[in-house]
């Protein structure tokens, strides 16, 4: 269901001691720790302040699918974009909608390192709340470098991975060259494509190293082209949270996209009636992109950091969501669309969208200066971020279709005779820039040997101009040419953070963070038929807690309270009494969230760590009302859909010689699946494993599962149930959900000469 905030979120640890963590492997979760670790800041000097980086987990590591970072959890639901990334300080995408992230990112070995940036850091630099994946691209390298990567799995999914650089000449200039080829036939097969997901990215660039070491200047050019094809699991709801897999559907293994992967749609803006596939050209994206960045020590001392993009790209988008499952017999006149038969079973209801090609421009330059003076590591930043998408539409139909693995389209009553109805209803439109100019400050002062204190500041003029319109969107609607009205905003926000350490002793001490971040709208938020709220969004986070630091064990453990307005939901309702008729509602919500989170290090032997976490949290609505099928719905002080109150993770790993064992075990409590709390799902794990064997300083294999408990649970949301508060007449109910990846293997090798 296409909202602005559906996945699943939870609480974590909002680092800020004195504990570094470093990720040592990206096949699983290792742990190491230094207090005292020299370390480069994020304009490459080094220095031994507290990591900018907590990489204590493995965000690479998704238990949903191959092609994204998981959502590291905050206690707030995640975009539907997932977790911020960043390459070379920058956005990899501006907006992640209509390019998502993954259509032109991925994890490579063409990236020279990739991190997890903290949220204060986040705050300092972009303004943003949140976690962020941090990676930086290969540059050239002064000796020659072939590395590479050749992953498979038993459902068929290859993936390659090479990068080369190496000196041009003796002056100083040298070359990268990498290639990601990625073909995922995920865990199902789709019955009109073997592959859900397919992606190509081709980089290439040159370095220039300055004399005397004083820094570097590099240009790289990517290219990159992706779809993919989501997919979700029909079962037996059950009201104890669990559900039962069907005979003829298995979760995680079949799909539930129409077999011949085609939609029909109706061009918002010039009224064309069109078919769209999800594969290929109508569900693909294509980016050029253009990046110069380096450093340079100048003679004061300061180093100078810079990087710059130009980034084009086409995006295409087709897309379904199940909405609600009702039975037909066979005098409700439904009929295959393949051959006219009649048909009588469960039918399932989709929501189609499609956004054709929409071309974007993003032209954003950081530019920083640093230096340790005294006991202050001070750094001076400016951010300048420009965007343009171009006459984003997403066209809508609905269909009916059989509830089976590979399912036929139906044609029913209500249906055109393709078997689609009420084009563009809820459809949506926008067009024009954005423009985000912020310039920010931080400084990490040791006051004593005993106390310290990091600080950062934000400032941030945001201006959006544009079109959009309030012209409902009732069934076949198409635009007239005076249905827009222009958009002119501007806004002004701070951000940043404070955090100290204290240590009363040499290795037990006290943490206290605080961190502040506004914004108002974007863009995306003017694609309905009304005018959003614009109201500023803003985003305190308190925390206070301990930390404890011996050769033993590395402890941390704090209590976090976090509050976020502004929220704009956008829900697909299904009418609880007609299970046939849908409407589309805009919610302007708030969520507010205390939790209290340990994580700890322990090394009790040699070769031995284990990581462990757990966090204890209560997320809850506020202000969340709304008018739908003419009722009015309050959901305030329910629980936040999709969000564990309880969070748990065990990461041991063993290291004797040549081999390493690791596991990683990730527990969420109950979860609620549906606004009103009526529905929700079990408790679950998720749970990875694997052996690394390096066979000698330039080859690894890694082997992977997934999922090793074979669980094939439900998890997420539950669609069309928003409105739901009797579970009972649920109870053995057909619906449609997100899922799990089912118990799944997979095999590596590595290599760098």
């Amino acid at each position: 269901m296409r909202k602005l905030t559906f996945k699943i979120s939870i609480l974590v640890l909002i680092c800020a001691g004195p504990t570094i963590f470093a990720q040592e492997n990206i096949d699983s979760i290792v742990v190491k720790d230094s207090v005292k670790a020299v370390i480069k800041n994020e304009n490459g000097v080094k220095n031994t302040s507290i990591s900018k980086e907590d990489n204590n987990r493995n965000v690479m590591l998704n238990a949903a699918n191959n092609t994204s970072p998981r959502d590291v959890n905050i206690g707030l639901p995640a975009t539907v974009g997932g977790i911020t990334i960043l390459e070379n300080d920058l956005p990899s995408v501006y907006f992640f909608w209509p390019e998502l992230p993954n259509k032109t990112w991925r994890q490579s070995v063409s990236l020279e390192s990739t991190g997890l940036l903290k949220m204060d850091q986040l705050a300092n630099t972009m303004g943003d709340l949140g976690f962020a994946v941090n990676s930086y691209a290969q540059t050239g390298t002064k000796e020659l470098k072939v590395k590479g990567k050749f992953t498979t799995s038993n459902f068929g999914w290859f993936q390659g991975d090479v990068n080369v650089s190496g000196p041009i000449n003796k002056n100083g200039w040298s070359y990268t060259l990498g290639a990601f080829t990625n073909f995922d036939p995920s865990t199902f097969k789709l019955g009109f494509n073997r592959n859900v997901d397919e992606t190509k990215i081709f980089r290439a660039g040159i370095t220039k190293y300055f004399n005397n070491d004083k820094g570097k200047i590099s240009f790289l050019y990517k290219y990159a082209d992706s779809y993919n094809i989501g997919n979700y699991a029909v079962y037996q709801y059950k009201t104890d949270g669990k559900v039962k897999e069907l005979d003829n559907f298995r979760i995680g293994r079949d799909s539930y996209v129409v077999n011949d992967g085609e939609i029909r749609m109706k061009d918002i803006l010039s009224g064309k009636d069109y078919w769209a596939s999800m594969h290929g050209k109508d569900n693909r994206t294509s980016s050029h992109n253009i990046d110069i960045f380096g450093n340079y020590l100048l003679d004061s001392g300061w180093n100078f950091k810079f990087s710059t993009r130009a980034h084009f790209a086409k995006a295409r988008m087709s897309t379904i969501i199940p909405l609600s499952i009702f039975n037909a017999d066979a005098t409700d006149g439904y009929t295959y669309a393949s051959n006219g038969n009649t048909y009588s079973g469960p039918v399932g209801t989709q929501l189609a969208m499609h956004t054709p090609e929409t071309p974007i421009v993003n032209i954003a330059g950081r530019f920083s200066l640093n230096k340790q003076v005294g006991n202050h590591n001070l750094t001076f930043g400016l951010l300048e971020q420009y965007y343009n998408i171009d006459k984003f539409t997403s066209n809508r139909s609905f269909f009916f279709q059989t509830v089976s693995a590979q399912p036929d389209r139906l044609i029913g009553p209500s249906t055109d005779q393709y078997g689609f109805y009420n084009y563009n209803s809820g459809g949506e439109y926008h067009s024009g820039t954005e423009n985000k100019i912020s310039v920010y400050a931080t400084d990490e002062w040791k006051v004593n040997d005993n106390f310290n204190l990091s600080y950062g500041l934000n400032l941030r003029n945001h201006i959006i101009n544009g079109e959009f319109s309030m012209t409902p969107r009732t069934p076949g609607f198409v635009f007239e040419s005076d249905d827009f009205q222009s958009i002119n905003e501007s806004w002004f926000h701070i951000g940043g953070s404070l955090n100290a350490t204290y240590n009363i002793t040499k290795k037990f001490g006290l943490l206290a963070n605080f961190l502040y971040t506004e914004e108002n709208r974007r863009l995306e938020s003017y694609s309905q038929a009304f005018t959003p709220d614009t109201k500023k969004i803003k985003s305190p986070l308190g925390a206070f807690g301990i930390f404890w630091n011996t050769d033993f064990i590395q402890l941390i453990s704090q209590a976090t309270w976090l509050t976020k307005n502004g929220y704009l939901g956008r829900y697909n309702l299904v009418n609880p009494n007609n299970t046939t008729q849908v409407d589309v509602a805009s919610v302007d919500y708030s969520i507010e969230t205390l939790g209290w989170t340990t994580d700890f290090v322990l090394k009790p032997f040699k070769g031995f760590n284990l990581h462990y976490l757990i966090t204890f949290q209560d997320p809850v609505y506020k202000d969340f009302s709304f008018n739908a099928f003419n009722e009015n719905y309050n959901y305030s002080n329910k629980n936040v859909v999709g969000i564990s109150k309880v969070l748990m993770e065990i990461d041991p790993s063993y290291t004797i010689d040549k081999w390493r064992f690791w596991a990683s075990f990730r527990y969420f409590s109950k979860q609620y699946a549906n606004l009103t709390n009526a529905l929700y799902f079990a408790p679950r794990w998720e749970t990875f494993g694997g052996i690394n064997y390096t066979l000698n300083d330039k080859i690894s294999i890694g082997a992977t599962v997934i999922n090793f408990l074979n669980q094939r649970g439900a998890s997420g949301t539950i669609n069309g149930a928003e409105l739901i508060t009797d579970a009972n007449p649920y109870n053995g109910k057909l619906l449609t959900g997100s899922y799990m990846m089912p118990l799944t293997g997979q095999l590596s090798v590595s290599f760098n000469f």
